[in-house]
Formats: structure tokens, C-alpha cells, sequence
């Protein structure tokens, strides 16, 4: 086992360079709450692409995709993962396109659920989107506390703490330019870093001819590609990270830092690409962890780690525990200002405060939202788990959110009943939650089977069938057009960085010297 000092020094000394970056980053560039949330138009297609694979790609991808491989089903399981993980990426360039079209003044999925539904469908996205983004932390905060704790002895709660508060850092002072500057450096070095981890395992291991052999003498069916198990796992799969990624507050913020179509079509488009690669590769350690005997019922969580711990030397274990580091930091600041983008850009909405108000308002939340993040990500829950749970309610509620940036007959009671309609359908056969059902009085007796396939393709398909008939019974005649003058401006001045802004003539005028988005929307 690794010293923890060390592991902890260098631990320390990443976060603290990442931190250094992201404050230097947003000095000067952090003007208004405006900037501190939406960084609105200022990413190219290069830093689009690096943003959302750093935001999409966290820890979990060395924690998920190989306890998918260990114990859900070999290689087809591990495919799932990987194409479930490229679809929202391609659905957000239509989505995306549309969505800055529509409402192009915009700041988050719940402004437009508000301005589209009405305040019912609000707080139903509200809740289910939050949940998410907080689930999505809480994983992130469990799986790098008990991979240190793995490989060095560190005490979990000093991971969290340490990451969560350096992150904390940054994320509070430059907001999502800060985030959207150390993501790109982070996507950078984290691909090197993953090649290297997998070169290196296989060096250590033998070679890829060793681990194959080893893996068809252990269990035959984790390289058929067309084992059951599996397909149904990656068929599921799919399903969840649909839904949760089409209510991921951090991918909507990206939609709008692109500086436009091409930068948005291009930046999502190899998003796609490059997260195929990356997640194919950390799945497979969970194969080579089920060949070499490392894994057990209660150990599938930890595959990637029971093979570093078995066959790394030392250096390549610190260049691993340099990766999971900086996987946290880039999906924990999205996360972080997710979250206080979209309760700032409602509170905007919802009460007449200043923008002093909304911007301790956003920060404050921010420190809230980690500090629960920490404390739930030090108890060692499994992170497979905790990001079912949330992506069962993503994925009843995500195709009638969607579907109201399409179509105008579709009413806000209607795209309710088409979400409830979902979750019920998925609860029912969902096996994590079947034990609380079950102290339901009647109910026991009353349950399907469980099943994770049938509970997201019921969520779905339930979702998905209620919408289209409440789309074609009634006609609620929402005017599209109208979405976007519903929405605050959050442009005027506000210090940060240390640089306040001064007004210009045009701007005490009223008048706003910025251009047009490039998809032809104004601002209004």
C-alpha cells in the first residue's frame, strides 16, 4: 500500500494548482452575475469539446464502467456505458440549437420549464434536476474518498474535505469561467493520464494476451458480446444517462458558452467521440479484475482500484490517483455551479433582488451544496447506486421537458402527468427501492418483479406514451415566441476578481452594445 502522506501530498498539490488556475482564470473576467453563471457566447469549438468531456467525465467513469464490467455482464455491459454515455452528447447539438433559439437570453432548464409550463412543471423539473446534480456530487465526493482509502489508508472524510474545499475555492470566486478554464487543462491532461493508467496495467499484467486468456478461463461470457445479462445492462444504462444528461443543468450552461452553431454542433459532436474511448477503456479493468480473481459480491465497486492495488508499482499509482483527482475537480465545479445557476437565475425570477442579493445568494448555495456533497460523499455509499436512484427520475421526465421546445399544445398539466406517469412505472419494477416499498402495508404482494431494464424502459416508454396522447387531446397554445422576454438579464455590474466594470454611456442609456447570438436570436 502507498504511504498516505503521500498520496495525500499529492492529492494536495494538484487541487491546490487547479485552484491557482481557476482563480487566476476568472480575475478580471467575472463582471456580473451574468458572467458568474452563463459565460454566455465565449467558448470555441476546441474548449466546448474539452468542457463537456471534463463536466460528463468525473470519477465515476473508474468506478461505474468497471463494476458494470465485473458484475453486470462483461463487455456488452461496458458497450452500454459507452454509447449510453455518446447519445445526449449528439442529442444536445439539435436540442441545443433549439433551445438557443427559443429562449436565447437563457440561463438554466428551469427558467424555460417556468416559462413553458408554468410554476407546477417548475418545481417538478426543479426537484428532479437538483436531485440529480446533487446525487451526481454525493458519487463523486464517495468514489475518490474510498479509492484513496483504498490504495493509501486516508481517512475518507479528509478526501472530501480536501477536494471539496479547494474546489469550493474557485468555484465560489470565478464561477463557471473559472470552471470552464480548468476544464479544458484538466481534459488535457487526464486523457494522457488515462492511457498511461491502461498501458501501464498491461504491462503490469502481463500483456493483453494474458488478461484475455485469464478472462476466458475465469467467466466465458465477459467478452461475448452477445451475453443477455449484459445487453440488458447496457440497454438500461442507456436509458438513465439519457434522461440524467438531458437535465444536467452543467451541459445546459455549455450549450450556451458556445459562441455559437458551429462551435456548439463541433464541440458536442467530439464530445461524443472522445467519451467512447475513455469509458471503454476504465471498463475494462472491471474484466481484468474479474479474471484475476480480484473481485467478490461486495467489491464490484472498487474493480479498477483492486487492480491498481494488485499490480501498479508505485508511480503509476500516484499517476492514477493524479487522474481520479482531477475526474472530481472537473465534474464537482460544474456540478457546483450547475446548481447556484439555477437557483440564481429563479430567485432572479422569483423576487425583486438586486444583484448584490442574487450573487451571495448563488454562492451561498454553492457552499451549502458542497458541504452536504462532502459529508454524504464520506460514507462509502456505492456509486452505481446513488446514480440509478437519481437517473430513474431523470429519465420519467426529461422526453415532456424536451418536448415543450417543440411543440405548442402540450400543457404544463399534461407534461406532469406524463413524468408522475413515468416514475410510477419505473418505481414499481426499480430493485433498489423494492425493500421500502415493501414495508408499504398491501403493497408487497402487489409488486412486479423488480428489474432495472423494465423500470428505465418503463420510465421512459410511460413517459414518452403519456406525452404524445396529452399532446394530441389538448392544446394548450403556448406562444414559443414569447419564451424568451420572460427572462431577467443578469448583465448589470457586479465586482469580482478584483476588477469592477465601469459603465459606459451606451450601457446608462440603456442601450446593449453586444451582438446578436450567431443563431439569429436577440436578446430582448
Amino acid at each position: 500500500m502507498v504511504s498516505s502522506a503521500l498520496v495525500l501530498g499529492v492529492t494536495a498539490a494538484t487541487v491546490a494548482v487547479f485552484t491557482a488556475i481557476g482563480l487566476l482564470a476568472a480575475r478580471g473576467r467575472v463582471d456580473s452575475v451574468e458572467d458568474f453563471i452563463s459565460a454566455r457566447d465565449s467558448a470555441g469549438h476546441g474548449t466546448v469539446t474539452a468542457t463537456v468531456v471534463a463536466s460528463m467525465m468525473g470519477a465515476w467513469i473508474l468506478f461505474s464502467p468497471a463494476e458494470a464490467g465485473a458484475a453486470f455482464g462483461g463487455l456488452p455491459a461496458i458497450l452500454g456505458y459507452a454509447i449510453g454515455s455518446t447519445i445526449p452528447l449528439l442529442l444536445f447539438i439539435p436540442v441545443g440549437s433549439r433551445i438557443r433559439s427559443v429562449m436565447p437570453s437563457g440561463h438554466s432548464l428551469t427558467e424555460f420549464a417556468y416559462a413553458r409550463f408554468g410554476p407546477a412543471m417548475y418545481l417538478f423539473v426543479l426537484v428532479v434536476s437538483v436531485f440529480y446534480m446533487f446525487v451526481f456530487l454525493a458519487a463523486e465526493m464517495t468514489g475518490i474518498a474510498g479509492a484513496l482509502s483504498l490504495v493509501a489508508g486516508v481517512p475518507q472524510w479528509q478526501t472530501a474535505l480536501l477536494i471539496g474545499g479547494f474546489v469550493l475555492i474557485y468555484t465560489v470566486y470565478g464561477g463557471l469561467v473559472a470552471s470552464i478554464v480548468t476544464d479544458t487543462i484538466q481534459t488535457l491532461v487526464v486523457l494522457p493520464l488515462l492511457a498511461v493508467g491502461f498501458g501501464g496495467a498491461l504491462v503490469a499484467l502481463g500483456g493483453a494476451g494474458e488478461i484475455h486468456a485469464a478472462a476466458i478461463a475465469a467467466d466465458t461470457p465477459l467478452l461475448d458480446p452477445s451475453f443477455r445479462p449484459g445487453i440488458e445492462f447496457g440497454i438500461y444504462v442507456a436509458f438513465a444517462i439519457l434522461g440524467a444528461n438531458m437535465l444536467n443543468q452543467g451541459i445546459w450552461q455549455r450549450v450556451y458558452a458556445a459562441d455559437g452553431e458551429v462551435a456548439l454542433r463541433r464541440g458536442f459532436g467530439a464530445a461524443a467521440v472522445v467519451v467512447v474511448p475513455m469509458i471503454l477503456l476504465a471498463g475494462l479493468f472491471g474484466v481484468a479484475a474479474t479474471a484475476l480473481g480480484l473481485t467478490g459480491p461486495d467489491t464490484a465497486s472498487i474493480a479498477f482500484f483492486l487492480v491498481l492495488e494488485e499490480a501498479f508499482p508505485t508511480w503509476v499509482t500516484l499517476v492514477v490517483v493524479v487522474l481520479v483527482v482531477l475526474l472530481v475537480m472537473s465534474s464537482a465545479d460544474t456540478m457546483f455551479n450547475a446548481i447556484a445557476s439555477v437557483v440564481t437565475a429563479d430567485l432572479a425570477r422569483l423576487v425583486d433582488a438586486d444583484q448584490r442579493t442574487l450573487w451571495l445568494g448563488g454562492r451561498g448555495l454553492t457552499v451549502a451544496v458542497a458541504l452536504g456533497a462532502i459529508i454524504i460523499g464520506a460514507q462509502g455509499y456505492s456509486v452505481l447506486q446513488l446514480f440509478l436512484t437519481a437517473d430513474l427520475l431523470a429519465a420519467a421526465v426529461f422526453f415532456p421537458f424536451i418536448s415543450g421546445l417543440y411543440t405548442e399544445r402540450l400543457s404544463g398539466p399534461g407534461a406532469i402527468l406524463a413524468g408522475v406517469s413515468g416514475i410510477a412505472a419505473g418505481v414499481a419494477h426499480f430493485p433498489l427501492l423494492r425493500a421500502a416499498l415493501a414495508t408499504i402495508p398491501q403493497v408487497d404482494g402487489m409488486l412486479p418483479e423488480p428489474s432495472f431494464l423494465v423500470a428505465f424502459a418503463g420510465a421512459t416508454g410511460a413517459s414518452v406514451a403519456v406525452t404524445l396522447v396529452a399532446t394530441a387531446l389538448s392544446d394548450a397554445g403556448a406562444d414559443l415566441d414569447a419564451i424568451d422576454g420572460r427572462v431577467r438579464a443578469l448583465d448589470d455590474p457586479v465586482a469580482d476578481g478584483g476588477v469592477e466594470r465601469p459603465s459606459t454611456a451606451r450601457e446608462e442609456s440603456g442601450q446593449d452594445d453586444r451582438h446578436p447570438a450567431e443563431d439569429g436570436g436577440e436578446r430582448r
